[in-house]
Protein backbone atom coordinates (compact mmCIF):
# COMPACT_ATOMS: atom_id res chain seq x y z
CA UNK A 1 0.00 0.00 0.00
CA UNK A 2 1.26 3.40 -0.69
CA UNK A 3 2.61 5.74 1.95
CA UNK A 4 -0.13 8.19 1.12
CA UNK A 5 -3.02 6.11 2.05
CA UNK A 6 -1.35 4.30 5.36
CA UNK A 7 -3.24 5.50 8.31
CA UNK A 8 0.11 5.44 10.47
CA UNK A 9 1.62 7.59 7.89
CA UNK A 10 -1.01 10.23 7.57
CA UNK A 11 0.90 13.66 7.65
CA UNK A 12 -0.20 15.72 10.26
CA UNK A 13 -2.17 18.91 9.37
CA UNK A 14 -1.16 22.61 10.54
CA UNK A 15 -2.22 22.68 14.26
CA UNK A 16 -5.16 24.94 14.61
CA UNK A 17 -5.98 24.19 18.38
CA UNK A 18 -4.96 22.01 21.07
CA UNK A 19 -7.06 19.17 21.83
CA UNK A 20 -9.29 18.74 24.34
CA UNK A 21 -8.70 17.45 27.84
CA UNK A 22 -10.70 14.14 27.00
CA UNK A 23 -9.34 14.20 23.43
CA UNK A 24 -6.05 14.04 24.58
CA UNK A 25 -7.02 11.26 26.77
CA UNK A 26 -8.69 9.35 24.27
CA UNK A 27 -5.35 9.64 22.05
CA UNK A 28 -3.31 8.45 25.01
CA UNK A 29 -5.36 5.61 25.44
CA UNK A 30 -5.47 4.69 21.79
CA UNK A 31 -1.58 4.96 21.21
CA UNK A 32 -0.54 3.33 24.67
CA UNK A 33 -2.71 0.30 23.37
CA UNK A 34 -0.97 0.26 20.06
CA UNK A 35 2.23 -0.05 21.53
CA UNK A 36 1.51 -2.82 23.87
CA UNK A 37 0.00 -4.30 20.64
CA UNK A 38 3.03 -4.01 19.06
CA UNK A 39 4.48 -6.03 21.48
CA UNK A 40 2.92 -8.96 20.89
CA UNK A 41 2.62 -8.25 16.82
CA UNK A 42 5.43 -7.34 14.82
CA UNK A 43 5.86 -5.89 11.18
CA UNK A 44 2.09 -5.60 11.19
CA UNK A 45 2.43 -1.25 12.23
CA UNK A 46 -0.11 -0.23 9.98
CA UNK A 47 -2.72 -3.06 10.43
CA UNK A 48 -2.66 -2.64 13.95
CA UNK A 49 -3.38 1.64 13.54
CA UNK A 50 -6.35 0.34 10.99
CA UNK A 51 -7.85 -1.80 13.36
CA UNK A 52 -7.24 0.78 16.67
CA UNK A 53 -9.42 2.88 14.01
CA UNK A 54 -12.15 0.95 13.69
CA UNK A 55 -12.19 0.20 17.41
CA UNK A 56 -12.33 4.08 18.00
CA UNK A 57 -15.16 4.62 15.35
CA UNK A 58 -17.29 1.40 16.89
CA UNK A 59 -17.16 -0.49 14.13
CA UNK A 60 -16.39 -4.16 12.89
CA UNK A 61 -13.37 -5.11 10.81
CA UNK A 62 -13.08 -7.97 8.19
CA UNK A 63 -9.89 -9.12 8.52
CA UNK A 64 -7.91 -10.97 4.92
CA UNK A 65 -4.94 -12.38 4.80
CA UNK A 66 -3.26 -15.97 4.53
CA UNK A 67 -2.68 -18.48 7.61
CA UNK A 68 -0.28 -18.09 10.08
CA UNK A 69 -0.10 -13.74 9.85
CA UNK A 70 -1.15 -13.52 13.65
CA UNK A 71 -4.44 -12.12 13.51
CA UNK A 72 -5.75 -13.98 16.11
CA UNK A 73 -2.75 -13.08 18.38
CA UNK A 74 -3.57 -9.42 17.04
CA UNK A 75 -7.09 -9.94 18.50
CA UNK A 76 -5.82 -11.53 21.75
CA UNK A 77 -3.49 -8.52 22.20
CA UNK A 78 -5.54 -6.09 21.90
CA UNK A 79 -8.82 -7.39 24.26
CA UNK A 80 -5.94 -7.70 26.90
CA UNK A 81 -4.58 -4.10 26.75
CA UNK A 82 -7.95 -2.93 27.52
CA UNK A 83 -8.77 -5.69 29.79
CA UNK A 84 -11.56 -6.60 27.45
CA UNK A 85 -13.16 -10.19 27.20
CA UNK A 86 -12.33 -12.29 24.41
CA UNK A 87 -14.48 -14.64 22.32
CA UNK A 88 -13.94 -16.60 19.67
CA UNK A 89 -16.25 -18.64 16.59
CA UNK A 90 -14.28 -21.01 14.43
CA UNK A 91 -17.19 -21.35 11.85
CA UNK A 92 -17.73 -24.11 9.87
CA UNK A 93 -20.32 -25.48 7.66
CA UNK A 94 -22.69 -27.23 10.37
CA UNK A 95 -22.05 -24.29 12.58
CA UNK A 96 -25.95 -23.30 13.63
CA UNK A 97 -27.31 -19.80 14.49
CA UNK A 98 -27.97 -20.80 17.94
CA UNK A 99 -24.46 -21.59 18.31
CA UNK A 100 -22.93 -18.38 17.92
CA UNK A 101 -25.84 -16.48 19.92
CA UNK A 102 -26.91 -18.65 22.08
CA UNK A 103 -29.81 -20.52 23.49
CA UNK A 104 -32.37 -21.83 26.09
CA UNK A 105 -32.22 -25.58 27.21
CA UNK A 106 -35.10 -27.47 29.59
CA UNK A 107 -33.05 -28.05 32.36
CA UNK A 108 -34.69 -31.30 34.35
CA UNK A 109 -33.92 -30.62 37.63
CA UNK A 110 -35.34 -27.43 38.12
CA UNK A 111 -38.27 -27.91 35.29
CA UNK A 112 -36.70 -24.64 33.92
CA UNK A 113 -35.68 -23.27 30.90
CA UNK A 114 -31.64 -22.02 31.72
CA UNK A 115 -30.43 -19.35 29.32
CA UNK A 116 -27.05 -20.86 27.54
CA UNK A 117 -25.33 -17.37 26.43
CA UNK A 118 -23.41 -18.03 22.85
CA UNK A 119 -19.63 -16.18 22.47
CA UNK A 120 -21.00 -13.20 20.90
CA UNK A 121 -21.69 -12.11 24.81
CA UNK A 122 -17.98 -10.65 24.93
CA UNK A 123 -15.96 -7.30 24.13
CA UNK A 124 -13.60 -8.57 21.21
CA UNK A 125 -14.95 -11.50 19.25
CA UNK A 126 -12.90 -13.33 16.28
CA UNK A 127 -15.30 -14.79 14.05
CA UNK A 128 -12.39 -16.88 12.29
CA UNK A 129 -13.54 -17.67 8.58
CA UNK A 130 -16.82 -16.57 8.59
CA UNK A 131 -17.37 -17.50 4.59
CA UNK A 132 -17.03 -20.92 5.56
CA UNK A 133 -20.36 -20.83 7.44
CA UNK A 134 -24.28 -21.01 5.95
CA UNK A 135 -25.87 -18.11 4.92
CA UNK A 136 -28.21 -18.11 7.86
CA UNK A 137 -25.44 -18.44 10.41
CA UNK A 138 -23.88 -15.67 8.78
CA UNK A 139 -26.84 -13.25 9.18
CA UNK A 140 -27.20 -14.06 13.13
CA UNK A 141 -23.76 -12.75 13.43
CA UNK A 142 -24.09 -9.97 11.02
CA UNK A 143 -27.89 -8.92 12.96
CA UNK A 144 -25.88 -8.80 16.17
CA UNK A 145 -23.05 -6.54 14.94
CA UNK A 146 -25.43 -4.34 13.72
CA UNK A 147 -28.21 -4.22 17.04
CA UNK A 148 -25.45 -4.87 19.24
CA UNK A 149 -28.43 -7.01 20.84
CA UNK A 150 -28.92 -10.89 20.83
CA UNK A 151 -33.13 -11.90 20.65
CA UNK A 152 -33.47 -15.57 21.68
CA UNK A 153 -37.24 -17.13 22.54
CA UNK A 154 -38.45 -13.49 22.07
CA UNK A 155 -36.24 -11.98 24.80
CA UNK A 156 -34.09 -9.04 23.82
CA UNK A 157 -30.64 -9.05 25.45
CA UNK A 158 -28.19 -6.06 25.10
CA UNK A 159 -24.24 -6.81 24.92
CA UNK A 160 -21.59 -4.91 27.18
CA UNK A 161 -19.88 -2.36 25.57
CA UNK A 162 -17.76 -2.28 23.73
CA UNK A 163 -18.61 -5.02 21.10
CA UNK A 164 -16.49 -5.45 18.06
CA UNK A 165 -16.08 -8.20 15.69
CA UNK A 166 -13.11 -9.18 13.75
CA UNK A 167 -14.11 -11.40 11.03
CA UNK A 168 -11.30 -13.48 9.01
CA UNK A 169 -11.45 -14.70 5.22
CA UNK A 170 -8.63 -16.72 3.74
CA UNK A 171 -8.34 -15.60 0.38
CA UNK A 172 -6.98 -18.67 -1.44
CA UNK A 173 -9.24 -21.48 -0.22
CA UNK A 174 -12.54 -20.82 -1.75
CA UNK A 175 -13.90 -24.53 -2.05
CA UNK A 176 -16.85 -25.21 0.43
CA UNK A 177 -17.26 -21.86 1.48
CA UNK A 178 -20.32 -19.28 0.85
CA UNK A 179 -18.59 -15.85 -0.12
CA UNK A 180 -20.44 -12.85 2.28
CA UNK A 181 -22.77 -10.64 0.17
CA UNK A 182 -22.20 -7.15 -1.06
CA UNK A 183 -25.17 -5.85 1.20
CA UNK A 184 -23.55 -8.37 4.65
CA UNK A 185 -19.79 -6.84 3.61
CA UNK A 186 -21.33 -3.67 3.69
CA UNK A 187 -21.72 -3.92 7.76
CA UNK A 188 -18.28 -3.72 8.10
CA UNK A 189 -16.28 -0.89 8.65
CA UNK A 190 -13.17 -1.40 7.20
CA UNK A 191 -11.32 -4.51 5.48
CA UNK A 192 -8.34 -4.67 6.32
CA UNK A 193 -5.33 -6.71 4.69
CA UNK A 194 -2.43 -8.55 6.21
CA UNK A 195 0.36 -9.29 4.40
CA UNK A 196 3.87 -11.14 5.17
CA UNK A 197 5.94 -8.47 7.62
CA UNK A 198 9.30 -7.34 5.76
CA UNK A 199 12.37 -9.68 6.28
CA UNK A 200 13.63 -8.08 8.87
CA UNK A 201 10.62 -8.02 11.22
CA UNK A 202 10.11 -11.90 10.16
CA UNK A 203 13.28 -12.78 11.55
CA UNK A 204 12.87 -11.40 14.82
CA UNK A 205 9.26 -12.79 15.00
CA UNK A 206 11.13 -16.48 14.14
CA UNK A 207 13.83 -15.76 16.43
CA UNK A 208 11.55 -14.72 19.88
CA UNK A 209 8.79 -17.89 18.64
CA UNK A 210 11.99 -20.47 18.74
CA UNK A 211 13.03 -18.94 22.04
CA UNK A 212 9.81 -19.20 23.70
CA UNK A 213 8.69 -21.99 25.83
CA UNK A 214 6.03 -24.54 24.97
CA UNK A 215 2.96 -23.23 25.15
CA UNK A 216 3.88 -19.41 26.05
CA UNK A 217 2.54 -16.52 23.89
CA UNK A 218 4.01 -13.29 22.89
CA UNK A 219 0.95 -11.62 24.08
CA UNK A 220 1.99 -12.23 27.42
CA UNK A 221 4.14 -9.40 27.12
CA UNK A 222 1.24 -7.30 26.99
CA UNK A 223 -0.26 -5.15 29.55
CA UNK A 224 -3.42 -3.82 30.33
CA UNK A 225 -3.32 -0.10 29.60
CA UNK A 226 -6.96 0.49 29.50
CA UNK A 227 -10.49 -0.46 30.57
CA UNK A 228 -13.55 -1.25 28.89
CA UNK A 229 -15.27 1.89 30.08
CA UNK A 230 -11.88 3.72 29.01
CA UNK A 231 -12.49 2.31 25.51
CA UNK A 232 -16.76 3.60 25.73
CA UNK A 233 -15.45 6.95 26.28
CA UNK A 234 -12.84 7.23 23.29
CA UNK A 235 -15.06 5.94 21.45
CA UNK A 236 -17.63 9.41 22.21
CA UNK A 237 -14.98 11.71 22.47
CA UNK A 238 -14.03 10.35 19.06
CA UNK A 239 -17.70 10.90 17.94
CA UNK A 240 -17.06 14.19 18.84
CA UNK A 241 -14.34 14.80 16.75
CA UNK A 242 -14.53 18.14 14.63
CA UNK A 243 -15.84 17.96 10.55
CA UNK A 244 -15.92 20.48 8.64
CA UNK A 245 -18.37 20.38 5.92
CA UNK A 246 -15.85 21.00 2.78
CA UNK A 247 -14.26 17.75 4.56
CA UNK A 248 -17.98 16.13 4.50
CA UNK A 249 -17.95 17.31 0.86
CA UNK A 250 -14.59 15.81 0.04
CA UNK A 251 -15.55 12.39 1.19
CA UNK A 252 -18.87 12.12 -0.12
CA UNK A 253 -16.96 12.90 -3.33
CA UNK A 254 -15.00 10.49 -3.26
CA UNK A 255 -17.87 7.77 -3.03
CA UNK A 256 -19.42 9.27 -5.74
CA UNK A 257 -16.37 9.05 -7.97
CA UNK A 258 -16.22 5.18 -7.21
CA UNK A 259 -20.51 5.29 -9.02
CA UNK A 260 -19.31 7.23 -11.85
CA UNK A 261 -16.06 5.02 -12.82
CA UNK A 262 -16.43 3.19 -15.89
CA UNK A 263 -14.08 1.05 -13.92
CA UNK A 264 -16.43 -0.25 -11.21
CA UNK A 265 -19.80 -2.03 -11.58
CA UNK A 266 -20.90 -1.24 -8.56
CA UNK A 267 -19.77 1.90 -6.43
CA UNK A 268 -19.88 2.03 -2.70
CA UNK A 269 -23.47 3.65 -0.77
CA UNK A 270 -24.02 6.32 1.49
CA UNK A 271 -23.10 3.76 4.48
CA UNK A 272 -19.48 4.01 2.41
CA UNK A 273 -19.15 7.75 3.10
CA UNK A 274 -20.54 7.47 6.43
CA UNK A 275 -18.15 4.60 7.79
CA UNK A 276 -15.18 7.25 5.68
CA UNK A 277 -15.68 10.27 8.05
CA UNK A 278 -16.17 7.67 11.46
CA UNK A 279 -12.88 6.62 10.43
CA UNK A 280 -11.28 9.94 9.42
CA UNK A 281 -12.23 11.25 13.07
CA UNK A 282 -10.33 7.87 14.32
CA UNK A 283 -7.02 8.64 12.30
CA UNK A 284 -7.29 12.14 13.99
CA UNK A 285 -7.85 11.15 17.06
CA UNK A 286 -4.81 8.57 16.54
CA UNK A 287 -2.63 11.87 15.90
CA UNK A 288 -3.92 13.98 18.54
CA UNK A 289 -6.18 16.16 16.85
CA UNK A 290 -9.68 17.39 17.79
CA UNK A 291 -10.20 17.81 14.31
CA UNK A 292 -10.65 16.07 10.53
CA UNK A 293 -7.82 16.62 7.50
CA UNK A 294 -8.45 15.47 4.04
CA UNK A 295 -5.71 13.37 4.68
CA UNK A 296 -7.50 11.41 7.77
CA UNK A 297 -9.74 10.67 4.93
CA UNK A 298 -7.41 10.03 2.46
CA UNK A 299 -5.64 7.20 4.24
CA UNK A 300 -8.79 5.63 5.63
CA UNK A 301 -10.28 5.49 1.93
CA UNK A 302 -9.13 2.08 0.63
CA UNK A 303 -9.78 -0.22 3.88
CA UNK A 304 -13.24 1.41 4.23
CA UNK A 305 -13.71 1.41 0.80
CA UNK A 306 -12.38 -1.91 -1.08
CA UNK A 307 -15.14 -3.74 -0.27
CA UNK A 308 -17.66 -1.77 -0.91
CA UNK A 309 -16.87 -1.77 -4.87
CA UNK A 310 -17.15 -4.04 -7.69
CA UNK A 311 -14.88 -4.03 -10.43
CA UNK A 312 -16.45 -3.87 -14.38
CA UNK A 313 -15.86 -7.65 -15.37
CA UNK A 314 -13.58 -6.36 -18.58
CA UNK A 315 -11.20 -4.82 -15.92
CA UNK A 316 -11.39 -7.81 -13.63
CA UNK A 317 -10.47 -9.95 -16.31
CA UNK A 318 -7.86 -7.82 -16.90
CA UNK A 319 -6.26 -8.56 -14.16
CA UNK A 320 -6.50 -5.06 -12.49
CA UNK A 321 -6.20 -4.37 -8.79
CA UNK A 322 -9.20 -3.05 -6.40
CA UNK A 323 -6.56 -0.84 -4.37
CA UNK A 324 -4.87 0.17 -7.61
CA UNK A 325 -8.63 1.50 -8.90
CA UNK A 326 -9.23 3.26 -5.90
CA UNK A 327 -6.08 5.25 -5.57
CA UNK A 328 -6.77 6.48 -8.89
CA UNK A 329 -10.26 7.66 -7.87
CA UNK A 330 -8.81 9.46 -4.53
CA UNK A 331 -6.14 11.16 -6.36
CA UNK A 332 -8.80 12.20 -8.78
CA UNK A 333 -10.78 14.16 -6.86
CA UNK A 334 -9.73 17.73 -5.50
CA UNK A 335 -8.87 17.89 -1.75
CA UNK A 336 -10.09 21.07 -0.12
CA UNK A 337 -7.54 23.16 0.69
CA UNK A 338 -6.17 23.11 4.77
Amino acid sequence: MNEENEIESTPEAPVEAAPAPALSEASRVANAMREQIGRAVLGQTEVISQVLAALLAGGHVLLEGKPGLGKTQLVLAMAKSFSGVFGRIQFTPDLMPSDVTGFRLFDMKSQTFQLRKGPVFTNLLLADEINRAPAKTQSALLEVMQERQVTIDGESMLLSPPFMTLATQNPIEHEGTYPLPEAQLDRFVMKVLLDYPDAGAESEIVTRSAAEKPGSSPVEAVEAVATPEAIVAAQAETAAVRVVPEVVDYAVAIVKATRESQAVALGAGTRGAIALVRIGKAVAVLHGRSFVTPDDIKAAALPVLRHRVQLAPEVAIGGQDIDNILRGLVDSVPAPRQ
